[in-house]
């Protein structure tokens, strides 16, 4: 049976593809997870040139209630100014910010295909070899991604604007301001952890730059020899200190039990390969404030998406399950970063 945003779909890619013929959509079909957009990939044919042709595609769709609010135009423009780069990104081909043509906004980029995504597949042959390599290669390209001049690549015409010396009260006011909006009981050791990164704000990086504002383990492509084909979820991207990104690599949710960061490699190694690709130190009393922020950040989209789910607005699981599996978790993160656990 076809997908109802099939023909719809169509209709908008013929739209963008004056010079073809028979365009038409099928094997529409929902990729699990994405609670900030609706994920979806798909088979796009058409006739040029007097051949069929055909490519596969992804449609991020807002949904009606997001686990974060974002806005889509940063995650395309990030996608963009990745391209072609030492940092592995889709190439991103239509944005479109009104609702008409498929109900919400979207953008439509194309598909890698051929790798895992999910953190869940490490665990298992063939990729337990590979664990340490990946490492490497996540923390290189994180390193690669602090080294670009964000004006150079076009974004700061495009993200918000912020400044070195409140980089970091912006971030806290942010997630705090999440929490205060969102919680429904009271949460006493995200409070606590608040109330210490206010009082030993960290020093200001020497410069901005870009933040992906999600880079862990799981949200990039990986094969069997340890190698990254697509860094993904740009959707927080923003301008900010470097060791955000960093601190919230190393939450220590994303060690999923194993006792290395990321689930990956021992914690020395993987700031030694980003500040080999970074050209940057990583202060350990700095990425101690930004660690621990990571996680006040963590505990506050599990909160924002309970509730969520509570209000009605996104009954979608994937909106329930963060809040269930990880607030807890989560906690205890705090508590051992905090050094009370």
């Amino acid at each position: 049976m076809s997908h109802p945003l099939e023909p719809r779909l169509a209709a908008y890619l013929a739209g963008k593809m004056p010079d073809t013929s028979d365009v038409a959509v099928d094997q529409l079909s929902r990729i699990a997870g994405g609670a900030s957009r609706e994920t979806y990939r798909f088979r796009l044919t058409w006739r040029e040139d007097g051949e069929t042709r055909e490519r596969r595609l992804i449609l991020r769709r807002d949904p009606p209630a997001s686990l974060i609010e974002t806005e889509r135009r940063i995650e395309f423009e990030a996608y963009r100014a990745f391209r072609n780069s030492a940092v592995p990104v889709p190439e991103m081909l239509y944005l479109e910010e009104e609702s008409d043509a498929l109900d919400h906004p979207f953008f439509i980029a194309e598909e890698i295909s051929g790798f895992q995504a999910g953190p869940g597949t490490l665990w298992t042959e063939p990729y337990l070899a590979c664990h340490a390599e990946l490492g490497r290669r996540k923390w290189t390209i994180l390193g690669e991604i602090a080294k670009a001049d964000p004006q150079a690549l076009g974004l700061t015409t495009v993200l918000p604007p912020a400044t070195p010396e409140d980089s970091w009260r912006r971030e806290l006011d942010h997630w705090e301001g999440v929490l205060d909006d969102d919680e429904t009981e009271p949460l006493p050791i995200v409070r606590a952890a608040i109330r210490w990164l206010r009082a030993h704000p960290p020093p200001p990086p020497p410069r901005l730059s870009v933040v992906h504002g999600d880079y862990r383990t799981g949200n990039f492509l990986y094969d069997t020899e340890g190698g990254v084909h697509g860094v993904l979820d740009w959707e927080m991207c923003h301008l900010g200190d470097p060791l955000e990104d960093l601190g919230w690599s190393f939450n220590p949710v994303w060690s999923f039990g194993r006792g290395l960061v990321g689930g990956l490699l021992p914690r020395d190694e993987a700031v030694a390969a980003w500040e080999s690709a970074s050209g940057l130190k990583a202060d350990p009393d700095a990425l101690h404030w930004w660690e621990l922020m990571g996680c006040v950040k963590g505990q506050a989209i599990w909160i924002s998406s309970g509730k969520a789910w509570i209000d009605g607005g996104n009954r979608e699981p994937i909106m329930v399950y963060p809040p269930w599996a990880l607030q807890n978790a989560q906690d205890r993160a705090m508590l051992k970063v905090m050094g009370r656990l």
